[in-house]
């Protein structure tokens, strides 16, 4: 199958591991970059631009659509494989001739954030909308979508494995992630209990001011194989949820185990489903669960390391790369 893939394909991103993952298949994959559109560098025109409304500048936007209609035209495609293109001009999208069309999403598609006007205006149009949350199934044929398909996120083994650590410091407990208001007040509370023994990383926490004056290990974000590189030096890596996305799984629920890191996160159904509590990885629905366990790898670590490596083979004996989200979406296509 020849496939035109559209999405954003900075090192570590989730669409290129997708993208990949077709390839891997055996099918011929051209990859177009979105990130021009999606996220433009900071106090660029488009970036200011952006930050006037929902549009992205359409300038930047023509430029991305005359590489997939070039790209198109040589490749002459079977799928036209959009993810998350939703500030991409929609009707010409679906007008690049393909046989077939098929958005995805890796977010919620009810979350306003997530979808723009023009997207949902086309969203019917598309022959297929692939989500990752399962609540989205309903809502997406009650807005007239022809075909859904739910799929779990993933996890890429060329980024996501067990890694050597680079210094001999190790944490008792970790994030990584971005900064947001509903994980704000948490992660703070934590860095006042736990201090040095604490690690975070990701965009927006080293503008947090309260986590300046506790002696928690605070920076940037990390992507590609150095997430996997972070994960080594943190004995327990926290799964936290995204509330606006009505999360009850995410990527880090099987990047943290692939990458050899023991699993604790927030109990769901989902994450209940995937990784047995207690051997496999360790849940917690409230801050004195959680307490209790980081307590309990704090003083029976050999036992949080045995968890751990039973979480990883759960994960990567399990189907879960992003192989086989593709193998999944193809599948449901047939």
């Amino acid at each position: 199958m020849r496939i035109l893939f559209v999405g954003d394909d900075w090192l570590g991103s989730n669409a290129r591991s997708l993208a990949e993952g077709f390839r891997r298949l055996g099918h011929e994959v051209i990859v177009v970059d979105s990130t021009p559109v999606t996220l433009p560098p900071r106090l660029s025109p488009s970036w200011l631009y952006a930050k006037t409304g929902e549009r992205r500048a359409p300038w930047t936007v023509d430029q991305v659509h005359t590489r997939l209609e070039r790209a198109a035209a040589e490749l002459h495609p079977d799928l036209v494989f959009g993810f998350k293109s939703v500030y991409l001009d929609q009707g010409r999208l679906l007008e690049i001739p393909a046989a077939l069309h098929v958005h995805y999403s890796p977010d919620d598609v009810s979350n306003p954030g997530n979808t723009t006007a023009d997207y949902l205006a086309h969203e019917p149009e598309w022959d297929m909308v692939v989500t990752t949350k399962r609540h989205n199934l309903p809502e997406l044929a009650g807005r007239g979508v022809r075909r859904t398909l739910f799929v779990r996120s993933a996890y890429d083994p060329a980024w996501h494995h067990p890694a050597a650590r680079r210094g001999t410091r190790q944490f008792l407990v970790g994030f990584i992630g971005a900064c947001r208001p509903d994980r704000r007040p948490g992660m703070v509370s934590l860095a006042r209990t736990y201090g040095s023994q604490l690690l975070v990383r990701g965009p927006g926490w080293r503008r947090v001011r309260q986590l300046q004056t506790t002696r928690a290990a605070v920076a940037g974000p990390v992507y590609g194989e150095d997430f996997a590189i972070a994960v080594a030096s943190v004995t327990a890596n926290l799964v936290l949820l995204n509330s606006d996305n009505r999360d009850t799984h995410t990527c880090r629920t099987f990047e943290v185990p692939a990458s050899g890191g023991l699993f604790v996160g927030e109990r769901t159904d989902e994450h209940a489903e995937l990784l047995d509590d207690g051997t496999e990885a360790f849940l917690f629905s409230s801050r004195d669960e959680l307490d209790e366990i980081l307590e309990r790898c704090a003083l029976y670590p050999d036992q949080a390391a045995k968890t751990a490596e039973a979480g990883y083979r759960r994960v990567v004996e399990g189907g879960h790369t992003y192989t086989d989200r593709a193998k999944e979406i193809l599948r449901a296509l047939d």
